[in-house]
């Protein structure tokens, strides 16, 4: 090989190792060595079929009709494979390009011969990645592609979270209509009994009109509780990707029949892989430090090979008998003046990077927060049921005492009225708080992850 040709193989060889390096940017973020007020475990014992453990029979069945049929999974799933599309796209960009040509023509002008040529051309060009600008866009489009994988799962579980959380509000919002029936039925029979008294003169119409009131009240009551019924089945219906309209949940289950799974949270510095969002977060990250590496190496000189051959003679549609040509060729180009454009990218590329160390800094502290106040909820929505359980056992004995007095006309009948309605709220408020109890394990297993685990 002549010299001046080993000098510049060598010299690009040499080039091709001073490659533009970033180094990965590490979020120094101080993580709590326990979680205030729970006991902190090895691992968190968050299942990956979190759900099963309600011991629901209809839950499972609308969390795997949801899965299958969700629109807003589909469109994750295809925005993985539109990372994937971008990072084979990347690849490529490193490979040769290869073309090829052929073609023939015939000519003729009035006095001269006809004039006619073939010619057949191979052209391969390629440029040496001397910087890292296109491995560096490779690695982007990998970490990009890796982000787009975490953010399905991050779908799959705000998915099942919500299925979980809108079936029990269905359930309960079912039981207060069973109890505003209830307490409608008692009202009811209270003013039976006003009116049987009020024939016989022992009350007075004042009082029949106080305890129609209250009938009329509770009738008020169940219609708005009985609509949300119905759209809380909608909204159902549209996590699943089905039709709203004739939409039907298809469940008996009580909600008192259901059971809040007690969850471990783990230590706090197991949150940074066991959900996907921030793993996500992490890698936008490395691809942002790829892209200010691409950005930097395109300041630098490109330098690109290229190599052509062919053949041509002078025959319409033959080749016999031509002449064969081959070129090889390399070049190296540096812009001169571009008023700042690449200089600016560098700039926006690294501003970009410091709004996602932000991002995930942030992030990082909002996670901690969701569990530590997932595990407060927890706890507290298991202590207001047994309290109120207690308060609802009370009311009962109240009007059971008031409704006797007054048949006894021992008390008024505002006494019956003021403990019916102490009973009524008294049981729609356990309604409630049974449905807290229920779905701060929801959301105590979703900002946990929800049972996903990094590969």
């Amino acid at each position: 090989m002549p010299f001046p040709r080993c000098a510049l193989v060598a010299a690009v060889l040499a080039l091709a190792g001073c490659a533009v390096q970033e180094p990965r940017t590490v979020v120094q973020q101080p993580l709590p060595t326990a979680w205030a007020g729970a006991a902190s475990t090895a691992e968190a014992t968050v299942p990956q079929e979190w759900w099963r453990g309600f011991g629901s029979a209809r839950l499972p069945s609308l969390v795997e009709e949801a899965l299958a049929g969700s629109g807003d999974l589909r469109t994750a799933a295809e925005r993985v494979r539109q990372a994937d599309i971008a990072l084979r796209n990347a690849g490529a960009a490193q490979l040769p390009g290869v073309s090829a040509s052929a073609g023939t023509s015939g000519n003729r002008s009035e006095g001269a011969a006809t004039r006619k040529s073939t010619s057949v051309s191979l052209n391969v060009g390629y440029e040496v990645d001397l910087w890292g600008r296109l491995a560096a866009g490779t690695q982007s489009a990998q970490a990009v592609l890796q982000a787009t994988r975490y953010d399905l799962e991050t779908a799959r579980i705000t998915l099942t979270a919500s299925v979980a959380t809108t079936y029990f509000q269905w359930l309960a919002l079912r039981e207060r209509v069973d109890i505003a029936r209830s307490s409608l039925a008692t009202a009811e029979r209270v003013l039976g009994i006003v009116q049987s008294r009020a024939r016989n003169g022992v009350a007075t119409p004042l009082e029949v009109a106080q305890q129609t009131t209250a009938v009329l009240q509770q009738r008020t009551a169940l219609a708005p509780l009985e609509e949300q019924v119905r759209q809380t089945a909608s909204a159902l219906a549209l996590l699943q990707g089905r039709q709203p309209i004739g939409f039907e949940v298809g469940s008996a289950e009580r909600l008192t029949q259901l059971a809040a799974p007690a969850v471990a949270p783990g230590l706090p510095s197991d949150l940074l892989v066991r959900r996907p969002d921030l793993q996500s977060a992490e890698a936008r990250l490395a691809a942002a430090d790829a892209d200010v590496a691409a950005a930097r190496a395109a300041l630098l000189p490109s330098f690109s090979l290229s190599a052509s051959g062919g053949i041509g003679s002078a025959a319409l549609l033959s080749l016999a008998g031509g002449a064969g040509s081959a070129s090889l060729a390399a070049s190296l180009a540096q812009t001169l003046f571009d008023g700042g454009r690449r200089q600016l990218q560098v700039e926006s590329s690294q501003s970009q990077r410091v709004v996602l160390v932000e991002g995930y800094a942030g992030a990082v502290r909002q996670a901690l927060k969701e569990v530590q106040d997932g595990l407060g909820n927890a706890d507290t929505a298991q202590r207001q049921e047994g309290t109120q359980r207690e308060v609802v056992a009370q009311a009962q004995r109240a009007l059971d005492l008031s409704e006797r007095r007054y048949r006894e006309g021992l008390d008024t009948l505002l006494t019956v009225l003021d403990a019916q309605r102490t009973l009524f709220n008294a049981q729609d408020a356990l309604a409630q708080t049974q449905l807290a109890r229920l779905t701060t394990a929801v959301d105590l297993y979703r900002v946990l992850g929800g049972g996903w685990r990094l590969n």
